[in-house]
């Protein structure tokens, strides 16, 4: 973002406005107007602001390459969670096992706050033989259990043909990792008019997830929910590197609703409640938690599942609360659980 001033202007009072405003500012030398770079530039502060402050000629602001994101809500509504005002809880299994096992977790789920439930029909998996999911019957089962405990579905779509099927019984359309940047994919999947979940790939840039959000708006989605779920490191210890650097930025300079995924970004249960708070911490929208009634015996990713009196332990501490005695829900945070962020600076990354 570049400022042009009025020749004659003190140049010194502007710089001192600007700074007033959380900008960071350097003046451009060799030009034959007095300019000032705003690095990195800010969509928090309006360009009409910035012409307000006196001796300020014109603001020059930088192409957006995702003007579609840019002009999404900053809080829009799902399951009547408006997001990033009220915190979500989304929990579940990694996939969906039969008809009972869903059913169970949903009604245990239903009770400590959660909105929507997870569960995967169709599974991405590493290995070819490992279990790969129920498949469409699965949809089925996983909705029929959402409905019958009031929450929302979230569930993964893995290919275009797939699309049809999963639209039809989720509320919030999941993109894995792996399909990040699978654009025929987002492309498919958005044309249902679903909002969509869009998980980070794990060696994506955060210009890169942002930019295959803006496809999925261009191809028809209302709005999109990031996931940060870790990104691939060296290092071994734990599965994924959480990267709460990205939430930070994705909250509170690009005003998007991001949720954390702590289960896949550690692989162990241990870990999930500390990730958990860190994630509300920097301005996390929510929480998307892997939960099984026995872990130990779960078909895929039991290390990283929640048992259920640990997941009630974990949203009890963090504040979400249960259904109420006259059915209501009541998913919302108390507002001392966890403290709030502190305000950060008002900048923008670098386009």
């Amino acid at each position: 973002m570049i400022v042009n001033l009025e020749i004659g202007t003190d140049t010194a009072s502007v710089q001192r406005a600007l700074v007033a405003h959380g900008l960071w500012v350097r003046r451009l030398e060799g030009t034959e107007e007095v300019c000032f770079l705003i690095e990195p530039s800010s969509r928090r502060v309006s360009r009409e602001e910035l012409l307000a402050i006196p001796g300020v000629r014109d603001v020059a602001l930088p192409k957006s390459p995702h003007p579609l994101l840019d002009a999404q809500p900053k809080h829009p509504s799902l399951c009547g969670v408006a997001l990033g005002k009220e915190p979500l809880l989304i929990a579940g299994p990694c996939a969906v096992e039969s008809p009972e096992q869903i059913d169970a977790i949903a009604a245990r789920i239903s009770n400590v706050g959660a909105r929507l439930i997870r569960g995967g029909a169709f599974k991405p998996r590493t290995s070819p033989y490992s279990f790969r999911g129920q498949g469409e019957q699965a949809l089925g089962w996983l909705s029929a259990a959402a409905r019958k405990h009031g929450l929302g579905v979230v569930t993964e779509v893995m290919a275009p043909e797939q699309a049809p099927a999963v639209a039809e019984h989720a509320d919030l359309l999941q993109i894995g990792c792996r399909n990040m940047q699978n654009y025929s994919l987002l492309a498919s999947a958005a044309e249902h008019e679903r909002p969509m979940l869009l998980k980070r790939g794990m060696s994506a840039t955060v210009e890169e997830w942002l930019l295959a959000a803006e496809y999925c708006l261009l191809h028809g989605a209302p709005f999109v929910v990031f996931c940060e779920r870790g990104i691939r490191g060296f290092d071994t210890t734990t599965r994924n590197l959480l990267d709460l650097g990205a939430v930070a930025l994705l909250s509170h300079v690009h005003h998007l609703p991001v949720l954390v995924d702590p289960s896949h970004a550690c692989g162990r249960r241990d870990l999930i409640p500390a990730l958990s708070k860190a994630a509300l911490a920097v301005g996390a929208a929510g929480l998307l938690l892997e939960t099984h009634d026995a872990p130990g015996e779960a078909l895929s990713d039991g290390p990283q599942a929640l048992a259920p009196q640990e997941l009630k332990a974990l949203a009890a501490e963090l504040g979400f609360r249960a259904k109420t005695s006259n059915g209501e829900r009541a998913g919302s945070m108390d507002s001392a659980a966890v403290a709030a962020p502190a305000e950060l600076p008002r900048m923008e990354a670098r386009t």
